[in-house]
């Protein structure tokens, strides 16, 4: 309980649990849809809309979010018009998104730690500002999938299925698309961009080797992401040593042993 005593390790945990909980829940189906590497490319998109913020000298967070959710719309018209499959879609716009970035970022003359801090991650630096911020974004994410959780679910075992039964595929994945950016925004000061995907798809890998049903891996997921944090931001201040990278290498043993454990199970019947 001691790292308690610190204001900043307060901030940390507040926001991080938070942010974890908003990106394990939205993991679970993005992992079933196949869709996992959704994340990874529009981190790298949100790397432009950082860059963005700081060359026209204003919060990084906002321009990250509109550039990012701009970009999921623009993810899903190339997919759809251009007859991309997505991880080709994905593939363009996160490679044209970084270089934006880099472009930028080299005009502005500002490579500076607070664009690193971005890109590798300093949930230890997180001001109340945007604890608050997170809580209202990560509170949104979690509404949003509660609200339409059935259509959600249906649409992700089954697309078509959930079509002819006049689920409103298309709406749910321009929802889903887009609240995958918040979550990209939301947890790039947790882990830096280059890590955000582990956040939003190692938790719900794990969750899903050793859940029952899928409320149960939801669970199981939100837990893994919030254990995690906790325990990386404990790690970070006793051992010294980076947050972010604390926080994915915890989430891969979780993996380790959730993957060890369903092993055990399934010899066992």
């Amino acid at each position: 309980m001691e790292i308690l005593a610190f204001s900043f390790m307060q901030r940390a945990l507040a926001a991080g649990v938070l942010i974890a909980l908003a990106c394990s829940v939205l993991g679970v189906f993005l992992v079933l849809r196949r869709d996992a590497m959704l994340g990874h490319g529009l981190a790298h998109v949100t790397f432009g809309g950082v860059a963005l913020g700081l060359l026209m000298g204003v919060s990084p967070i906002w321009t990250a979010l509109a550039v990012a959710m701009l970009s999921a719309v623009v993810l899903l018209k190339l997919r759809d018009a251009a007859g991309l499959h997505g991880d080709t879609a994905i593939g363009i716009l996160s490679s044209v998104g970084f270089a934006l970035g880099v472009v930028l970022a080299s005009v502005s003359g500002r490579f500076s730690v607070e664009l690193f801090s971005y890109l590798f991650g300093n949930i230890l630096a997180i001001g109340m500002g945007e604890v608050w911020t997170s809580t209202g974004l990560a509170a949104a994410v979690v509404a949003a999938v509660v609200l339409n959780y059935h259509d959600l679910v249906a649409a992700t075992f089954d697309h078509d299925m959930a079509r002819t039964s006049g689920v409103p595929v298309a709406r749910l994945d321009v929802l889903l698309t887009i609240l995958s950016a918040v979550t990209v925004v939301l947890a790039m000061k947790v882990v830096g961009l280059l890590l955000v995907a582990a956040l939003i798809v190692i938790p719900a890998a794990a969750a899903l080797q050793v859940a029952a049903n899928f409320r149960s891996a939801i669970f199981l997921s939100a837990l893994a992401g919030v254990l995690s944090v906790v325990w990386g931001l404990w790690a970070s201040y006793y051992l010294d040593l980076p947050a972010s990278g604390a926080i994915v290498l915890l989430q891969a043993l979780l993996f380790g042993a959730a993957w060890a454990a369903a092993r055990v199970l399934r010899r066992g019947r």
